[in-house]
């Protein structure tokens, strides 16, 4: 007889759910919108994750009861004090299975670490870090809370640090960048003046989605956007550096997983936080995540039912998911 295990990447933007057998076949797939508890409140969260269940379970054409494990990767989910309210959520499922809960960077870990055990880093709008040693009894992490703690380097960051970097420009504090002409042609502003005094009375926004902007102006040799590249991978790489320290990996052989769109740039974000790391960890292994976060969920639901997942698993479930209905999402 199949068994069957159920896995949920709740972000917050989406959320996804994936039911998969042993063998790490996916047979049914859902999706529904944003469920951090954070952004949409606990009654959101109850609301996403039901609806992605219930479609995953009906493509999967099998219902709650017969799973045999479950996984949850939560964003919102950043302390321990905070598990008795995530469970309570998801009694809403009315899972008779075994299941564990973790914040959705682990997923990171779980599915792109070559054994499942490593530290991920997110660099996506924000950026986070966590990690879990061998045996999964003891995890490292940072507060994921930006720039507030002292962590900052996502895509708002790095768009941030533009604008601080402009303001130099315009007040003869820095030098001139080509940042400058982009950013104000981004935003509608007249000129650099315009754009500064707008940004500050809200009359125009730079946000996130401008950062890709820093990357094309870095490639043609601006000196201040390379810097703020710099910046931004060396930050990464303390990130890891202080997972690493909390579980003790400096001598470790591992991985190391880069999860997120700002990786998506390559090896000018990578250098540096790589050239961070290895000096602390000498056998760090940075990687790219692969596949979805979603995997690393159900990855997590086959451990609550004692069955170890094997590279064959692994493989199997990143490429089956890319043919279940309605799941069409993209490698982080």
């Amino acid at each position: 007889m199949s068994r069957y295990f159920l896995g949920l990447d709740i972000g917050s933007t989406k959320t996804h759910a994936c039911v998969a057998d042993e063998t790490g076949q996916v047979i049914g797939f859902g999706g529904a919108g944003g469920g951090n508890h954070e952004s949409v409140g606990y009654e959101g969260m109850i609301h996403a994750l039901g609806a992605a269940t219930r479609e995953a379970l009906t493509n999967a054409r099998i219902v709650a009861r017969a799973l045999d494990g479950a996984g949850f990767g939560i964003a919102g989910f950043d302390w321990h004090t905070e598990r008795a309210a995530m469970l309570d959520a998801i009694s809403s499922l009315k899972l008779e299975a075994p299941l564990e809960i973790v914040n959705d960077a682990m997923l990171g870990v779980i599915a792109g670490a070559r054994e499942g055990w490593g530290v991920a880093v997110v660099s996506g709008t924000g950026c986070n870090a966590r990690g879990r040693t061998r045996d999964g009894k003891r995890e490292g992490m940072v507060t994921g809370a930006g720039t507030r703690m002292g962590e900052g380097a996502g895509a708002s960051e790095l768009i941030q640090w533009t604008v601080q970097a402009l303001s130099h420009q315009w007040s003869k504090r820095g030098p001139v960048t080509r940042l400058a002409d982009v950013m104000v042609e981004r935003a509608g502003a007249r000129n650099l003046e315009d754009l500064l005094e707008g940004l500050i009375n809200f009359r125009y926004e730079l946000d996130a989605s401008a950062a890709p902007l820093v990357f094309q102006i870095a490639a043609q040799g601006d000196t201040v956007a390379q810097k703020l590249i710099e910046r931004a991978g060396l930050e990464l790489g303390e990130l890891a550096n202080a997972v690493i320290r909390q579980l003790d990996f400096q001598n470790e052989t591992f991985d190391v997983v880069l999860v997120g769109s700002m990786f998506n740039s390559g090896k000018v974000l990578i250098r540096p936080m790589r050239e961070t790391i290895l000096p602390l960890a000498p056998n760090a292994r940075l990687t790219r995540l692969k596949a979805p976060p979603v995997v690393g969920a159900v990855l997590l639901a086959m451990e609550q039912a004692r069955l170890a997942p094997t590279s064959a698993i692994r493989e199997r479930l990143q490429a089956t998911l890319r043919f279940a209905p309605r799941a069409a999402i993209p490698a982080q």
